[in-house]
């Protein structure tokens, strides 16, 4: 009796020990591009990785329920979506980018990082689920469908939020000449 106690003890804590090591895997494969999705939406690098952080601690939380969605990632980025929103709800606080995250060197960066910063600004503008398409359509590159997925919306209204955001984008004063948007 105590053999066959000691044995299922023994069993959960390897698949425990299995679980961890998959969700570790997941995790340091998905840091990167979780704060630059992160950083796209709240237009600053420390508050990215905290909410990188933020989601990757609930996706622990509820692991086995994460791994069996038919998208971990898509489920991860929606936590992260929700944690944003979350962010905002106790107190409301304007914020403005200090830097921008890392980049690779190039030659002159100075104009690539002056759009960057503009763009951020004017992202910055857009109401929070207009700047989670955009960021999540032309930052990370998911497609429409994708997209709605995430957010737990029809691809219809990725596509109509995506176009008001585009047009507000354009209009903005951040980008004066438009360079920065197409």
């Amino acid at each position: 009796m105590r053999g066959e106690k000691r044995d299922k003890e023994r069993g959960r804590d390897e698949k425990r020990a299995d679980e961890e090591a998959e969700f570790r895997e997941f995790m340091v494969s998905r840091w990167g591009g979780l704060v630059r999705f992160a950083y796209g939406l709240t237009g600053d690098r420390g508050h990215a990785e905290d909410l990188a952080q933020t989601a990757l601690a609930k996706a622990y939380a509820s692991w086995p329920r994460v791994r069996r969605a038919d998208d971990p990632d898509a489920y991860v980025r929606r936590i992260l979506i929700n944690a944003n929103h979350h962010r905002f709800r106790k107190r409301r606080v304007d914020e403005r980018s200090g830097q921008a995250p890392a980049e690779p060197a190039v030659t002159d960066g100075t104009a690539a990082f002056d759009q960057r910063e503009a763009l951020v600004a004017a992202l910055m503008e857009l109401p929070p689920k207009q700047r989670a398409v955009v960021v999540l359509r032309y930052w990370d590159g998911l497609t429409e469908t994708q997209a709605a997925t995430v957010l737990g919306c029809s691809v219809g209204t990725v596509k109509s939020q995506a176009s008001r955001a585009l047009a507000k984008l354009r209009a903005s004063t951040q980008l004066q000449d438009g360079s920065a948007i197409s």
